[in-house]
């Protein structure tokens, strides 16, 4: 009984036995001999403590020396050490009566955080609310404090599932919309969680996120928070960060995520890798504003897991991905016939008698008549073949076909310009704006004056996305043979353009098609084939030096018909 600890792992179910300290209570009336025994070492170790803290002196804290197989209350066998840290360690166990896997903390009872660890592992246990990993025991006995909890071997730690690459949309949205929601149920009851991190999460094989290690994990490591909702709000909006971007929302590695670049602050998701939600890039920063972001598009900051989990559930609703399905194998014949196993068969018909031809003429009279019947038909082909010889010869030659010289219309058009009714900016893999005061500038005319983009750390964005460029208008679909275009600087860049049909222009890049590129200060685009369309894209996707940043700069757009 010298043996028993705390550890706080995850288990699978609620445990509604007696407590376990009523079992040690009567294993320790065993012998009376064996009490008085170590009544007097009891009283010693308890005198030495007391001199000990009366001197100053901490008492040194290691965790407990415990091994493979030891078993606590004669009902827990430790397997596997998972945590040793700080004087305290995490084990998984199984749980011998009830026959399933445990998770098991285990600490000295001398320990300082000893008795702050108790009460949380047992304040958390009176929760009971199901999106959390629940703590099935927390017991001091001897000179030993364990907590027992569930343990999911089905489930998967969000580190793991960060390591392969960010996720979808619909499951960010999931991942901040189930972990607010639990957070802010946990809140409203007094508890915080102060350690949400990626460890910390699990989600099972149905998609159902679960939290562990609330309270207990933070009264381990001793870490307390002025502000605790603020503290669980932010380390929420960094998971989704995280989640959207693989990357952590700091310029310091962690988790087995890399930070930020150092020095150019907070990103926003939607700026740090193309093609992210921009609802839940929005969520992200309003939920990391308490660390000195600022909210896109003035909203405020979410400062509580309830105005968090409010604001996911404002947002639209994202939808899962379509489903794939493999393409189905080519059909191949076999002798099988389909419909016919495990049914009655047909019986078959009564046969129906053959009817007997009759016997080939045999007699005089029969041969003569196939005879007269032979010269009829040689007598006819060669009249009817008669006739139409002399009809052929009778006919005059007829006159060839006279060609005619090409008329005017089918001449090469001369190449004429096309006016640009209206421009707009298009930065859908960024914040969605581009310096759109300035987009008249690129085809005024003048050649003096230029549209740009915002200043960035590198002529490939930073790695921030794959390019910005301008939409031109043309009022109606038109044949376009070639774009020219004039900028400051060598700048690369391609032509793209919307389908034919279109009545609005896309969205995205990839809703134009790629129809030419280049690269320089005066460049010349022209497709394979002239092309109809209304709408053109403009897209920069190389950047020239400027004042210690990158920066285009389009000065003219000629587009010819």
């Amino acid at each position: 009984m010298a043996e028993r600890s705390t550890a706080a792992v995850d288990v699978a179910d609620n445990s509604g036995d007696d407590p376990l300290t009523a079992k040690a209570d009567k294993a320790a009336t065993d012998g009376v001999a064996e009490t008085q025994k170590t009544a007097a070492t009891t009283a010693q170790a308890t005198e030495n403590k007391a001199v000990e803290r009366k001197s100053g002196e901490q008492p040194s804290i290691t965790a407990p020396e415990l091994h493979s197989g030891h078993k606590l209350a004669r009902r827990y066998r430790l397997e596997e050490c998972v945590t040793r840290l700080d004087g305290f360690s995490s084990w998984r166990a199984v749980d011998e009566k009830l026959r399933r896997a445990v998770g098991v903390h285990l600490l000295p009872a001398d320990h300082p955080r000893a008795r702050s660890v108790l009460a949380a592992a047992r304040s958390a246990a009176l929760l009971g609310d199901p999106r959390f990993v629940q703590v099935l025991d927390a017991v001091e006995e001897n000179d030993l404090v364990y907590v027992v909890h569930e343990w999911l071997p089905d489930s998967t730690e969000l580190t793991a599932l960060l390591a392969t690459g960010p996720m979808e949309a619909h499951d960010a949205y999931q991942l901040v919309s189930q972990v607010s929601q639990a957070m802010a149920a946990a809140h409203r009851e007094g508890l915080a969680h102060l350690r949400l991190t990626p460890s910390a999460v699990l989600r099972s094989s149905t998609g159902q996120y679960r939290i562990r290690g609330l309270a207990v994990n933070a009264a381990l490591r001793g870490i307390t928070a002025e502000r605790p909702q603020r503290t669980d709000t932010e380390a929420i909006g960094a998971l989704l960060y995280a989640a959207l971007t693989q990357r952590w929302p700091y310029d310091s590695d962690a988790y087995g995520l890399s930070g930020l670049p150092k020095g150019v602050g907070l990103l926003p998701p939607d700026q740090v890798r193309a093609g992210v939600h921009r609802g839940l890039s929005e969520i992200a920063m309003r939920a990391l504003a308490n660390d000195g972001a600022t909210a896109s598009r003035q909203e405020p900051p979410c400062t509580t897991p309830d105005e968090l989990a409010k604001a996911v559930a404002a947002m639209p609703r994202v939808k899962p991905p379509e489903p794939t399905f493999p393409t189905p194998p080519d059909y191949q014949r076999t002798t099988y016939q389909q419909g016919t196993y495990g049914r009655p068969q047909a019986r078959p018909a009564a046969t129906q008698p053959v009817m007997v031809p009759p016997a080939p003429l045999q007699s005089r009279t029969g041969t003569a008549l196939k005879w007269a019947v032979s010269a009829l038909l040689i007598a006819a082909l060669g009249l009817g073949s008669w006739q139409i010889a002399d009809r052929l010869l009778d006919q005059e030659p007829t006159t060839k076909t006279p060609v005619t010289s090409p008329t005017v219309d089918e001449k090469p058009k001369p190449p004429k310009p096309i006016s640009i009714v209206s421009a707009q900016d298009f930065d859908p893999l960024g914040n969605g704006s581009e310096n759109s005061q300035a987009i008249d500038r690129a085809y005024d005319g003048d050649p003096n004056t230029f549209w740009h983009t915002v200043n960035y750390y590198g002529s490939d964005f930073a790695n921030l996305k794959s390019g910005v460029g301008l939409i031109l208008d043309l009022g109606t679909a038109q044949e376009i043979s070639s774009v020219d275009l004039s900028f400051v600087g060598d700048t690369s860049v391609e032509l793209r353009t919307a389908p034919s049909d279109a009545s609005s222009a896309p969205s995205t890049p990839d809703g134009f098609t790629t129809q030419a590129d280049g690269s320089g200060s005066n460049v010349t685009l022209k497709p394979t084939k002239p092309v109809t369309t209304r709408y053109v894209l403009v897209w920069l996707t190389e950047l020239p030096a400027n004042d210690g940043g990158y920066r285009g700069k389009l000065a003219e757009i000629k587009i010819v018909g």
